[in-house]
């Protein structure tokens, strides 16, 4: 539903601007669009930090699984992972509203997001990146470390598996999780992570690819 979600968002009005060849999104449009995206994109964050703690419960604690994993938790999980991200997207939803937007509109992208906006900015978009910044470390930086952390214990322990194909069964669980994390903050720390480094350009639309279709 997530993947769906994050495809939803960007990829249909894309498409339907460029059959219409009206290549127009209203300010409040590109608003909504901006804050769903970073809503649906952030509980993919915390969500990705859940999966790498289930597999270290998994393969290290699998005794105690059913108990430290059990519906419950699941739930606080889920409910604590939107509830970031909600609080995340409208930040920075409302931080980008306080902009002001004097022309050219000219979005160097296929949809609303932080980085292009800035740059769209008349006014002084300093807070904006700052908070950017500060937020993506507890968006992100927590995450990362949570995730590299688990798989620290998951690599440990699975290396002290003595036969071969246990061993490939334990890393097999993990590879696709892996990939998706890879890309997905790959992606995150390349477009969020150099503001104001380098110019904006269709790298950053050849990026931002990764997190809209082929994450998803």
């Amino acid at each position: 539903v997530m993947d769906v979600g994050c495809i939803s968002v960007t990829i249909p009005s894309m498409l339907v601007r460029l059959l219409v060849h009206k290549r127009t999104i209203p300010y409040g449009d590109c608003l909504t669009q901006l804050f769903f995206f970073h809503l649906l994109v952030g509980v993919d964050c915390f969500l990705l930090t859940a999966m790498a703690y289930d597999r270290f419960l998994a393969i290290c604690r699998p005794l105690t699984y059913s108990t430290r994993m059990n519906h419950t938790i699941q739930r606080i999980l889920v409910a604590t992972s939107w509830a970031c991200a909600f609080s995340n997207a409208l930040t920075h939803t409302v931080a980008i509203s306080t902009l002001h937007f004097c022309g050219p509109n000219v979005i160097n992208h296929f949809y609303c997001d932080l980085p292009q906006l800035f740059q769209l900015s008349c006014s002084s978009t300093q807070l904006n990146e700052l908070l950017l910044f500060g937020v993506g470390f507890i968006m992100a930086g927590t995450p990362m470390a949570l995730i590299f952390t688990s798989y620290m214990h998951v690599a440990a322990a699975v290396l002290r598996i003595r036969s071969a194909e246990g061993r490939k069964k334990a890393f097999s669980t993990c590879s696709s999780h892996l990939t998706v994390v890879a890309i997905f903050y790959g992606a995150g720390i390349f477009n969020y992570m150099r503001l104001g480094s380098t110019k904006l350009s269709d790298k950053d639309k050849a990026i931002g690819i990764f997190n809209t279709v082929i994450n998803p």
